[in-house]
């Protein structure tokens, strides 16, 4: 009765954290500040240290010995691989499988809870230049024009308490948009034919860890085979305690050779690792990258490292 009714405690925090949509800010002037060495630092971004590289992916070499396990991300190596990782060839083979299939070229798919839905993630960026300011940044200007229409649209994929088996549930489809045996997922990708997909799963999934893995599978092969390249993302928060979910995110990147937005490393510098009171939700600011204020929070990180693997993603393949 005791873990039911946290059950029942959490769902409703996940549901108040959601339903404060927050307005969007009219950006006034400000003086460019000075600049400073951060915390991270990259190669043209400040979320990605150049002497953090990525594992080694996975080869089709064999066991040296029965007796030596496969290796595989643990706690510590996933902590430190990059936030912008070099994109894995194999991007441009599912491009081209997506091309073949009829796919949009500039256009993606939010896949994921509430924090996918565009009050939260990118739509500022549908909005026009009034609603964001990129700062040092200015190069994102030509990703952001390229998929006008992706960044404010609601995805039928993403929907607040989702996890990583709603998405296969037809239950869950809108019935206004989808046919009638149709899953969110299917349905998103059939109307959208995206090129690509923010997968942002996890949050939701500390009742059921043990049916993560398999379904994060099943999202990224059916992502695979719809010729959608899947973008996986490790969370902000670490409600499951040990770290096993964001593990399980980088193993499964590394090991279907795809890119993974590491945004655990990109807020371990903000005050409380950009997350609100409750240790799950993250804390919001308006998109302006040249305010080091709003910087301080995890939504404008966010939007910013999403950007950025977009950008690096499209790049790669056109």
């Amino acid at each position: 009765m005791r873990l039911y009714s946290k059950f029942i405690f959490l769902l409703s925090i996940l549901a108040a954290g959601c339903a404060a949509v927050p307005t969007a800010v009219t950006p006034t002037l400000v003086v460019p500040l000075a600049k400073s060495t951060p915390a991270l630092t990259l190669v043209s971004t400040p979320f990605l240290s150049p002497t953090l590289q990525p594992s080694p992916q996975p080869t089709t070499s064999p066991i040296p010995s029965p007796t030596i396990p496969a290796p595989s991300p643990t706690l510590v190596d996933w902590q430190v691989l990059p936030v912008i990782p070099e994109i894995p060839e194999r991007v441009i083979e599912i491009y081209k499988h997506g091309q073949e299939l009829g796919n949009n070229p500039v256009a993606f798919s939010k896949v994921g809870d509430c924090g996918s839905t565009p009050a939260w993630f990118l739509g500022d960026f549908d909005h026009g230049s009034r609603f964001y300011r990129l700062g040092e940044y200015q190069s994102l200007e030509d990703v952001i024009q390229a998929f006008q229409g992706s960044f404010g649209r609601t995805s039928l994929a993403a929907k607040a308490g989702f996890n990583a088996s709603s998405v296969f549930t037809p239950l869950w489809a809108d019935r206004t948009q989808c046919e009638s045996d149709e899953t969110p997922l299917a349905c998103e990708y059939r109307l959208q034919r995206p090129m690509l997909a923010f997968i942002m799963l996890g949050s939701n999934d500390v009742w059921h860890k043990d049916s993560f893995d398999p379904q994060m599978r099943k999202i990224i092969e059916f992502s695979i085979k719809s010729g959608v390249i899947p973008v996986l993302s490790t969370k902000a928060d670490n409600d499951e305690g040990d770290g096993s979910l964001n593990a399980t995110i980088a193993r499964l990147a590394q090991e279907y050779q795809v890119p993974l937005l590491n945004y655990w490393l990109a807020v371990q510098s903000l005050p409380d690792h950009g997350l609100q009171e409750d240790g799950v939700h993250i804390t919001w600011a308006p998109n302006r990258f040249d305010d080091a204020q709003a910087m301080q929070h995890g939504w404008p990180v966010r939007n910013l490292t999403a950007l950025q693997i977009l950008d690096a993603v499209w790049r790669k393949v056109k």
